[in-house]
């Protein structure tokens, strides 16, 4: 055999071990792990649509009624609404510990300049909505202009609203009845309507409003890709011209308008202003976050997985609570998805790496 002939031979072999590699990159594993990788959503839906098919299969009509399937959006609708807030902050490899104290003193300064001030309950409400984006922006501009962790920002943040909630609203519960009958827009979005059996309320519909909308905006608009960009590598995102003080103070502030419309929607919920509600929002925001698939380490995830973390935590609590269980299973089942949601996203980037 001549070299020409010996080299390609070599050629040839190298080519067909190429192509065998590949064919195995391309194999059931291969494809599973490259769809997860781009579709992060993917897993919690798979675990949405298996538990709902269980309890279906358990409770039968009682659990598949439009009652049922909309009364779990309706226990969610706060939880979704924070999760939103908490998953732009993930995304940019941070974490709001405030959120769920944002969300309740946004509630309290709505009712409060209504009865203690007397102000129109329109302005009562922007007032709220200002003052939860404010604290946020604080929050953002501690971390990206004063180089503070997120972590130690969002802790000390939380103690502080906290105490300040208290000490403003005197521990005062405005009553039902009270923002009933004088100022009812405060628990607009509590109200509800039926569409044949199933029952949604305003807060659901704006729930839903605000998943697509930030869907479309993370994925379509260039603060969106400034957002996962400054979370995968804020140093490379700077380089490339992306404003990173500028994006995480907006993502900060963003959140905290967000909250603050939770806030808004939490009187709606429980029908009256109370500084002691909403006391596991910040746990349970990032139970949804972490268990939708967004990752702990920032720039990768997606708000549709953040709901179907939120839902399937709805899910499980109504099916377990029909079937009798104690709810402390509840948290045992929670708990293993969250371990297991985050085993799945190590798995997810080592392998990517």
């Amino acid at each position: 055999m001549s070299q020409t002939d010996q080299y390609e031979a070599v050629a040839s072999g190298s080519k067909s071990e190429i192509a065998s590699f590949e064919d195995t990159r391309k194999g059931f594993v291969g494809r599973f792990h490259h769809a997860l990788h781009t579709t992060p959503a993917l897993v919690p839906l798979i675990v949405l649509v298996a538990a709902i098919i269980i309890f279906g299969l358990l409770l039968g009509s009682k659990f598949f009624s439009p009652f049922a399937l909309t009364l779990i959006l309706q226990q969610v609708q706060i939880v979704g609404i924070v999760a939103a807030a908490q998953s732009l902050v993930i995304l940019t490899a941070g974490i709001d510990l405030s959120v769920g104290a944002i969300a309740v003193i946004s509630s309290v300064v709505m009712g409060q300049f209504t009865f203690r001030y007397g102000l129109p309950v329109e302005i009562s409400i922007a007032c709220g909505l200002a003052f939860g984006t404010a604290i946020g922006a604080l929050n953002g501009w501690l971390v990206a202009a004063m180089k503070l962790p997120p972590f130690i920002v969002t802790l000390g943040m939380w103690q502080i609203v906290l105490a300040s909630n208290f000490l403003y609203s005197a521990n005062e519960t405005i009553r039902s009845q009270d923002i009933a009958a004088n100022a009812p827009l405060l628990q607009l979005l509590g109200a509800k309507f039926k569409i044949g059996g199933a029952v949604f309320t305003v807060g659901v519909i704006f729930m839903l409003c605000l998943v697509l909308i930030l869907a479309y905006v993370l994925r379509h608009t260039a603060w969106g890709r400034h957002v996962y960009a400054v979370g995968d590598d804020p140093e490379a995102a700077e380089l490339s011209g992306v404003n990173v003080k500028g994006t995480l103070i907006s993502v900060y502030a963003i959140a905290g308008l967000i909250c603050a419309f939770a806030g808004w929607a939490l009187i709606g919920r429980i029908g009256s202003v109370s500084p002691t509600s909403g006391q596991l929002l910040n746990i349970e925001s990032i139970t949804a976050v972490v268990i939708g698939g967004i990752s702990l380490f920032g720039g990768r995830g997606s708000i549709l997985g953040t709901f179907f973390g939120a839902l399937i935590v709805g899910v499980f609590t109504l099916g377990l609570r029909l079937l009798g269980a104690d709810a402390q299973w509840t948290f045992l089942l929670i708990g293993a998805l969250i371990i297991a949601a985050v085993a799945v996203d190590q798995w997810i980037r080592k392998v990517a790496a």
